[in-house]
């Protein structure tokens, strides 16, 4: 979608400097547009800049990706952080699957930081890929490729790939919440399938507790209680899961890895790993 279909307006609903971006033609009825916001009944993604940082939003209650214009590799938001806590127990992979772009923020940083892999980003909405060069997104090229799809369907495709994902990314979300394409047990059998033999799947749950729930259920089945998950704050459950039928987390271990990464990212490691070992063994309790 070319940047002529980018309209800048005034955002009527935040400080006079901030700016609202829609995916509009320049001689659109700006006035309804913003009403449709307003009302919720906006069935686009659209972008509010404040001159600090740019939001990504499906709807101005759900903010789906935020940037700081100042450092456009950050990850902002709390739960992008924790799902980078995959690289505890993988620190090099080679293949990493994403379902779900939004503004960007885990495939920049994946970019920027885990310079072994290639990355493949597979979105459903072609409306949310029309703004990633507002995002700073890399542009396409050996290390990185940004594909309009369904993410279930490349899931099945991955597993025909000669060297198979080594980590799958679900952020996989619209503005009704999970796609359905990715709400049920058969589809986490086939990101099982998909993985390699040591792979990762790591899943970001959100919206209402029942629905968290369920999916965590699904999970559990179908990787056979080999998984670890962190709940943030702001309601998030971030989800590992693991292939390896022998997975066994060595605590100490770990612990040695999260500050060298620490180190190289900037991220808070340790706390992930002392915030994981505590839910492991909740679970076991």
């Amino acid at each position: 979608m070319s940047s002529s279909r980018l309209t800048v307006l005034p955002s009527p609903f935040s400080p006079a400097t901030d700016t609202i971006h829609l995916l509009e033609a320049a001689d659109c009825d700006s006035q309804w547009l913003l009403r449709q916001v307003l009302s919720g009944d906006y069935d686009k993604p659209f972008v509010i800049d404040d001159g600090t940082t740019r939001t990504l939003h499906f709807s101005l209650s759900l903010i789906q990706s935020t940037m700081n214009l100042k450092d456009p590799f950050a990850l902002e938001l709390d739960y992008t952080q924790a799902m980078m806590s995959f690289l505890l127990f993988l620190q090099r992979p080679q293949q990493i699957l994403m379902l779900g772009l939004g503004g960007g923020s885990l495939a920049k940083f994946c970019w920027r930081h885990v310079g072994s892999a290639k990355i493949v980003v597979v979105e459903i909405d072609p409306h949310v890929i029309a703004f990633r060069d507002a995002f700073e997104l890399p542009p396409d090229d050996a290390r990185l490729q940004v594909i309009e799809g369904d993410g279930a369907d490349w899931v099945l495709r991955s597993r025909a790939w000669p060297e198979r994902p080594d980590v799958i990314v679900m952020d996989a979300f619209d503005r009704f919440g999970l796609s359905g394409s990715v709400s049920s047990t058969a589809f986490y059998r086939s990101v099982h399938d998909a993985l390699a033999g040591r792979g990762i799947m790591v899943a970001n749950l959100a919206g209402e507790k029942d629905s968290r729930a369920e999916h965590l259920a699904m999970i559990a089945e179908v990787f056979d209680d080999r998984l670890l998950s962190l709940t943030l704050p702001d309601g998030n459950d971030i989800v590992l899961a693991f292939r390896n039928p022998s997975f066994a987390p060595r605590w100490r271990e770990l612990g040695n890895t999260a500050k060298a990464l620490r180190a190289r990212t900037g991220l808070d490691f340790p706390k992930f790993v002392q915030r994981l070992e505590r839910s492991r063994r909740l679970r076991y309790l």
